[in-house]
């Protein structure tokens, strides 16, 4: 029997139920903050991302999903979401309408990385971007509209993971920084993180590896090095949540995996799931667009991994989701069989989800699968039923 790729999964149902209210839940938060949906390609050419998300990155070195087409042109399953977005933006003159932008998206992503849980090789996102806004209050909108979110979804006592990455004109004397501060320990780091601390230092703080991340835990933050008008950026930005209400705290370690990032980053956790939980991250990224070829707009954004997310939901969440609301209609007879289609449709129409018994079984085996299903309530008609224009309701929970 052939099998799913490995790294991939089905997602089917009862399962299922709680994706399309998740993304449900996404449409609905996202939209009234005047959000609005874009949907890029699955596969884009590989130099939008080895500009954009990093040559020296471990989603460009050793985790893209690369292949070149039958003209030799090659292309890339996307890894993230943002590039795509960016490029849409400036192909499609996006420009030109008012801004600030704010676009949305839900779909899948692929790297090829070591699995764990809640980490698959196709895996899925949903993301927010602002473009066109250079203010903190756009970096703040971002993580009230991500609190929004989750609060619909039940979460509670989330935290703020924030870091300043400072500007692109910081990163040359940090990187020498991390240099000079690493080269003692060098032996130490992993294979990897050696190679990164030549190519770009920043990615070693980003290590999983147990040894790296205790040598990271003493590392100079970019603090040592921001320009004064990054600091007065992120301290703005982390005042706003402060007056909202939003924990948040300081993570000099957090870098994020992306180059594009500058100023602000952020991460959210769940002290009740652990901090390595992270449900997402996001952060500011004005020099993006620049460097696809286009002006010189601001944007920030955020992402979600919908895999994890669903792994970590609320339990109040799943039950409301995965309880069966829908009338399950049971004909008996043949006569009450051949209207049942009718009955469903009509149903339907008044806005009363229903399933419909179709296979024939008896009344008692038809209540057997309804009660195995989880309805709490079937109805039963028959010829009687149908003349006198009644349907026989039975609670099931109530025996």
């Amino acid at each position: 029997m052939i099998q799913k790729p490995r790294g991939t999964r089905d997602i089917v149902p009862p399962e299922s139920k709680l994706w399309v209210a998740v993304e449900a839940t996404a449409h609905r938060v996202f939209q009234a903050f005047g959000a609005e949906e874009i949907r890029t390609p699955v596969f884009e050419h590989t130099e939008l991302f080895v500009r954009s998300v990093g040559e020296t990155t471990d989603i460009v070195h050793k985790e893209m999903y690369t292949f070149a087409d039958r003209k030799g042109r090659f292309l890339t399953l996307r890894p993230e979401g943002t590039a795509g977005v960016a490029r849409a933006f400036l192909e499609n003159s996006l420009d030109q309408r008012p801004l600030p932008q704010r676009l949305y998206y839900i779909g899948p992503m692929f790297r090829y990385e070591r699995m764990q849980r809640g980490r698959y090789r196709e895996f899925r996102q949903i993301g927010l971007e602002i473009i066109g806004a250079a203010s903190p209050l756009a970096d703040a909108e971002c993580i009230v509209v991500l609190f929004e979110f989750f609060t619909a979804l039940g979460f509670d006592n989330l935290t703020v993971h924030v870091n300043n990455l400072g500007d692109p004109e910081d990163r040359p004397r940090y990187r020498e920084l991390l240099r000079s501060h690493f080269q003692g320990v060098r032996d130490q780091l992993c294979a990897d993180c050696q190679r990164r601390l030549e190519e770009n230092p920043l990615r070693v703080l980003d290590c999983k590896v147990p040894t790296c991340k205790a040598i990271t835990a003493i590392t100079p933050g970019m603090e040592a090095v921001a320009s004064p008008a990054s600091r007065a950026h992120v301290e703005e930005v982390t005042s706003l949540l402060t007056s909202l209400g939003i924990p948040w705290q300081h993570n000099p370690r957090l870098v994020r995996g992306l180059d594009y990032y500058v100023r602000t980053v952020f991460e959210v956790v769940s002290p009740e799931l652990g901090e390595s939980t992270v449900i997402c991250g996001g952060g500011r990224y004005d020099r993006l667009l620049a460097d696809l070829g286009g002006p010189e707009i601001p944007g920030v954004g955020f992402a979600i991994g919908e895999d994890r997310l669903i792994e970590v939901l609320p339990r109040a969440f799943v039950a409301k989701v995965t309880a069966q609301a829908r009338l399950y209609l049971i004909p008996v007879g043949q006569e009450a069989r051949l209207s049942g289609l009718q009955l469903a449709r009509d149903l339907v129409r008044q806005g009363v989800p229903v399933e419909l018994e179709v296979s024939g079984r008896s009344l008692k085996a038809a209540l057997k699968r309804a009660d195995k299903l989880g309805f709490a309530k079937v109805a039963i008609f028959g010829e009687d039923e149908l003349a006198r224009g009644v349907l026989l309701l039975k609670d099931l929970r109530a025996g």
